[in-house]
């Protein structure tokens, strides 16, 4: 899956559909993610600029992308799933160390195409898929996409009738002519083509419907048979898009081309329930997210689309308000959070924008608002209950505050010693044990879970039995190492904060429990008032 003209036209949501209307046909897919920038992964990118960095199960932090991968196939993905320059040459650097070329002169090509093509095959050589979709990142014509799609030249030849390459690309309209305009098309292509590699489909994201006649001219210019050509056009939801890419025959077009009979229809009962619901629902439920990233809120994708999933199937339609944590203070908390029938406290790192995340836990405790913290969101929960109901003056994280009388939230002794190496970052799926009779294991309707996390700094059981007895419970913690893992406020409402990250794990199909939970809340929170 190649991309042209210009980037965030919706590659990962292509790759995302096309493999869910094969797996709904019951083959076997994964989606691969190569993306072009020479960082080793998204793990030290600030979100203003790659957006939400993504955790797989066995902790790799990856593209957002791979979370749509998720959300649209239900199939997990993992380190081998989104790769990197930064990766590629440090694999190719470590084996040059290591005397693995004999000595040769270590060039672009052979050596660094060989490892990217070792990288794309990997997955298919486990044998646990039928299919694989690699979406190489970036636009054609990028001078640091170049290896890649030198790469992706030489596996069409290497692969035969066993790979096909689906390039997507952008028909703007321009509104001072009100015309649609194909040239920039016929422009990526040409510079696909220049770069050997023919496309087989072309996908032509447009905000207009491009006529029939136009999309064969597209055909004609392009080399490409016109049963190949087919439109993305723009939908209410981005869980529609399998359904409009297979009612131009997207999965049958791939399966032809690549020698595999067409049988029947793909299984969609599943996902066309999800869809009616997302049609029929007429009452919405507000939900506010706090946060310091609101100006782009991809840094908050998985959130957003978890949330989706749950008001979804609470038949409600979401309204998500995204309020800046930097910007919130005690004059005017209830005005931003006065209507909402829930609040999420969300994720992040760092001291900017925390003292909002206080104010708005405060006014939520006090006003019984249904209210759901995340990692950093849960850390504040607790900062803020030390400072506002146990008297801890100055309380707070040493992540903060180095110096806090009152270091609620610590790293542990153990981890201190290896802070340096990046050691007591946690990442990857975690298991989780919840105490019977809370309102978390209610959600879950289970004791025993696991979810995925990313953070350094932990809950301090130096504290525990304080919170305990002026009404914070800590109702999960990892088997393992007695971290406390989930606190909430049974006297409340809904008042609940993780450690760990279930927007994860949530999919169309599989919504997380605990979002689901938390929307429930919501949704009564919202019919309480509206009855009074």
């Amino acid at each position: 899956m190649t991309g042209g003209v210009v980037s965030s036209l919706g590659k990962g949501i292509i790759s995302s559909s096309l493999a869910c209307l094969l797996k709904a046909r019951g083959y076997r897919v994964t989606i691969q993610k190569f993306d072009p920038y020479i960082n080793i992964d998204p793990g030290t990118l600030n979100p203003y600029e790659h957006g939400e960095c993504y955790v797989t199960e066995d902790g790799h932090e990856a593209d957002l992308d791979l979370g749509h991968y998720e959300r649209f196939t239900n199939v997990h993905t993992s380190r081998a799933n989104n790769v990197t320059t930064g990766r590629i040459y440090q694999s190719v650097i470590d084996k040059e160390r290591r005397g693995d070329y004999l000595g040769k002169t270590v060039q672009i090509v052979p050596h660094i195409t060989d490892e990217i093509k070792r990288s794309v095959k990997l997955l298919g050589n486990t044998g646990k898929y039928d299919f694989v979709i690699t979406e190489i990142g970036g636009t054609v014509g990028d001078i640091e996409s170049l290896p890649f799609l030198e790469s992706v030249r030489q596996l069409r030849w290497e692969l035969g009738r066993n790979s096909l390459c689906v390039h997507l690309t952008y028909v703007p309209f321009i509104n001072a002519a009100k015309e649609l305009k194909t040239k920039p098309t016929q422009h990526s292509v040409k510079n696909l083509q220049e770069l050997g590699i023919q496309p087989d489909v072309l996908v032509l994201r447009t905000e207009k419907d491009i006529p029939a006649d136009m999309r064969r001219k597209i055909a004609l210019f392009c080399n490409v048979s016109p049963d190949s050509v087919i439109q993305s056009i723009d939908v209410n939801s981005i869980y529609k898009v399998p359904l409009k890419m297979h009612e131009q025959h997207l999965d049958e077009i791939v399966l032809r081309k690549m020698d595999v009979a067409v049988e029947g229809e793909p299984d969609m009962g599943p996902w066309m329930k999800f869809i009616e619901r997302l049609d029929s629902a007429t009452e919405s439920v507000d939900i506010a997210l706090v946060g310091k990233y609101v100006e782009l809120q991809d840094a908050y994708k998985s959130i957003a689309e978890s949330l989706f999933h749950a008001a979804t199937y609470a038949n409600r339609r979401l309204n998500l308000t995204y309020v800046h944590s930097e910007k919130l203070t005690d004059a005017d908390v209830e005005a931003k959070l006065g209507d909402k029938d829930g609040v999420i406290i969300a994720p992040g790192f760092g001291q900017r924008g925390i003292e909002g995340k206080f104010t708005a836990l405060k006014w939520c405790r006090e006003h019984d608002v249904p209210t759901f913290g995340i990692c950093l969101g849960m850390q504040c929960m607790v900062i803020e209950f030390a400072r506002n109901v146990l008297g801890l003056e100055g309380a707070n994280s040493t992540e903060m505050d180095t110096k806090t009388p009152y270091n609620v939230i610590d790293l542990m002794e153990e981890q201190k010693s290896i802070s340096n190496l990046g050691g007591t970052m946690r990442l990857g799926a975690y298991d989780c044990e919840l105490r019977a009779g809370s309102r978390a294991a209610a959600a879950y309707g289970s004791t025993s879970i696991r979810e995925r996390h990313r953070h350094r700094f932990e809950f301090n059981n130096d504290f525990r039995e304080r919170f305990e007895a002026a009404g914070m419970a800590c109702v999960g913690e990892n088997p393992a190492t007695k971290l406390v893992e989930v606190v909430e406020i049974p006297e409340k409402r809904w008042f609940i904060g993780t450690q760990y990250h279930p927007e994860y794990s949530s999919t169309v199909l599989s919504p997380n429990p605990i979002f689901e939970s938390f929307v429930k809340a919501a949704v009564d929170y919202h019919e309480m008032k509206t009855s009074r």
